[in-house]
């Protein structure tokens, strides 16, 4: 039976419309630009970017449906049967970096992989979530951002919430640094546990729940005051923000290895990050409490 991928690609397309719409409107002064790019006849993508706003710093929101002969290692590590097949991956991935340090991060993805092989029936799974990284955390805004992902998974599953909210968790983290890289929200990959629709039903409710989930934070924190002192905190954690990215994500070794846009990959970077030796914040102070409390482990919902 064929997969219905239009639909998919549809839903995919909106949803980009629909988040940059939502992401200028809270902005009130800068709009995204788009490129529209290919890749050898293999696919191409919308490349939306925007920079430089009242409250954006720099962001993305990218669509793009590759396809591929044979899998890229950083898919048939996890998939071993995958070998030699060819795939077919389509998707929005963001990163939004606001300019203002009591503004968070956030970050969003939803995506369907598709391997197939002369013979046999198509492998199909989908994989995504949406993640928040704030610098000046407020715990109403974590709490509000984990009660969206918590309703928005219920209708599938009592249990659902927990699973993804944990493995969320769990990827991203940075074990060298023995810290989480925010207060986390869903992710999940693999997903065919349920029929394909269900599954894809489950992708429209967390596209949108990005939406839902983020810009009122957004809306609430863009016109806090803010100091020079906390802008550099800010590109501190931001510099942990690109070591995850760059050292650990699967997304960006998947996108690299399997001859992707790297600007495109490579757009999740925020426009200036700081390093230091043996930095850390001094303890007592709202910086040290983001790591003590709010990167714990915790429930909040």
């Amino acid at each position: 039976m064929a997969l219905p991928v239009s639909a998919v690609k549809e839903f995919l397309l909106q949803l980009q419309d629909d988040i940059c719409s939502a992401l200028e409107a809270a902005d009130g002064q800068t709009k995204f630009v788009e490129e529209n790019w290919t890749r050898d006849n293999l696919g191409g993508g919308r490349t939306r970017v925007i920079a430089n706003g009242a409250v954006i710093e720099k962001g993305g929101v990218n669509f793009s449906h590759v396809r591929g002969k044979g899998m890229p290692p950083s898919a048939t590590e996890r998939h071993p049967e995958m070998a030699g097949c060819d795939f077919q991956a389509m998707g929005v991935s963001l990163v939004i970096h606001p300019k203002n340090p009591h503004v968070p991060t956030s970050h969003a993805n939803v995506r369907l992989f598709v391997a197939e092989k002369e013979g046999q029936e198509p492998v199909w799974w989908f994989g995504g979530g949406f993640d928040l990284t704030p610098y000046y955390a407020v715990e109403e805004d974590c709490r509000s951002f984990h009660k969206v992902a918590h309703d928005l998974c219920q209708p599938f599953g009592d249990d659902v919430y927990g699973r993804f909210k944990t493995w969320c968790d769990e990827y991203f983290y940075i074990p060298y640094r023995n810290e989480a890289r925010g207060i986390g929200g869903l992710f999940y990959d693999d997903l065919n546990e349920w029929p394909f629709e269900q599954c894809f039903k489950f992708m429209q409710a967390v596209g949108r729940g990005y939406i839902d989930a983020y810009i009122p934070i957004v809306n609430l924190r863009k016109a806090t005051p803010y100091t020079e002192q906390q802008v550099e905190f800010q590109e501190f954690r931001r510099g942990r923000y690109a070591e995850f990215n760059l050292v650990i994500d699967r997304g960006t070794k998947f996108g690299l290895q399997s001859g992707g846009r790297t600007e495109s990959i490579l757009m999740s970077l925020p426009p200036r990050a700081r390093w230091g030796y043996n930095w850390h914040p001094e303890p007592g102070t709202p910086e040290a409490r983001l790591t003590e409390y709010f990167l714990a482990k915790k429930q909040w919902v």
